[in-house]
């Protein structure tokens, strides 16, 4: 069994920081990008669409991040709001920086790309003196996604937001998100998610993301050994992720967990990870068996990528419910 101290006097149950972009989500199937004619627009980047996904579930969510000084900005803004979470602490920016977008290609189920527009974006522009100690002291939990790690100053704000969390008890969950193409070199991403990693106490990722992080060690690694490495540290709980193949939940008591996912009409790819979490976490939050969180999140993810949306398909409780009750586990 896992020991996460969630502090139940907390007003905020989960509080996201970093990327808020734009999505737009392609129009036209089985058609390549330079072809693609017409877009839907909807609020993204990963810890975004967790935070969504949380409040859609019944938890209290907050943002701390930074949006552009224009309609895009606005755009995310009032989109949080709409989903009750407070976003009284997203930061506007006063420099010309712009909103990221990423657009995407949906050539199958099986092949979508996004292709990524990240120069001088607003959200890599949040600095530690807009990270609230007062704000995170009031939140169960701190999700810090790996993407906001890739520049300065939302670097060193998130190195903030995580001593601040680990001053009042908040529990870190470290949600890997890994984007190269953000990242000047691989040796410097693997340095900063591991000293995020080191001190979160929740660890969620792709094999990939992992493995992305151990690439410089000598020695062999398997899931076991990934997992043993952070339980070294402060982890309680570390989540790898098989894609098509499931999940493992392992946990510091040595036990694990194995998941599978559920047949679904599959749409497109992605989105799948940010839905698995943010069920996931819901779970965390509520105390429940670890394979009934997976068992969640395997569902929230199999109802998001039927879908034409990430943040927009965000299901609620009873969506879940629902989808679990009638559909066929792999």
């Amino acid at each position: 069994m896992y020991q996460l101290n969630f502090k139940q006097d907390r007003p905020i149950d989960l509080i996201g920081i970093g990327r808020l972009c734009i999505d737009l989500n392609a129009n036209e199937f089985n058609r390549p990008m330079d072809e693609t004619m017409s877009f839907n627009k909807y609020v993204g980047g990963s810890p975004a669409n967790i935070a969504i996904g949380a409040s859609r579930l019944g938890l209290k969510s907050g943002f701390i991040g930074k949006v552009s000084d224009d309609q895009m900005g606005n755009f995310i803004v009032q989109y949080l709001k709409k989903d009750n979470i407070d976003t009284s602490n997203i930061a506007v920016d006063d420099t010309g920086a712009v909103t990221g977008l990423a657009f995407t290609e949906i050539l199958s189920p099986e092949e979508c790309s996004i292709l990524m527009y990240r120069d001088n974006v607003a959200d890599l522009l949040l600095n530690t003196d807009e990270v609230s100690e007062e704000y995170i002291k009031k939140s169960k939990a701190l999700l810090v996604s790996g993407t906001a790690l890739a520049a300065s100053p939302s670097r060193e704000a998130v190195f903030s937001a995580i001593d601040y969390a680990l001053k009042h008890g908040v529990v870190v969950i470290f949600d890997l998100d890994y984007r190269p193409y953000t990242w000047k070199s691989s040796k410097e991403t693997a340095t900063y998610y591991n000293l995020v990693a080191e001190k979160s106490d929740v660890i969620i990722g792709t094999r990939e993301e992992f493995g992305m992080m151990e690439k410089y060690q000598t020695h062999e690694t398997s899931d076991h050994i990934t997992a043993q490495k952070w339980f070294d540290y402060k982890a309680e709980v570390v989540v790898i992720k098989h894609g098509a193949g499931g999940s493992i939940t392992y946990m510091k008591d040595g036990t694990s967990h194995k998941g599978g996912i559920f047949k679904t009409k599959v749409l497109k790819t992605f989105g799948a990870g940010d839905s698995y979490a943010s069920a996931f976490i819901y779970g965390l939050l509520h105390d429940w068996e670890i394979s009934k969180a997976m068992e969640y999140g395997s569902a929230s993810a199999s109802i998001v990528i039927s879908k034409h949306s990430c943040s927009d398909a965000m299901p609620s409780t009873d969506e879940i419910d629902k989808f679990i009750g009638g559909a066929e586990k792999l």
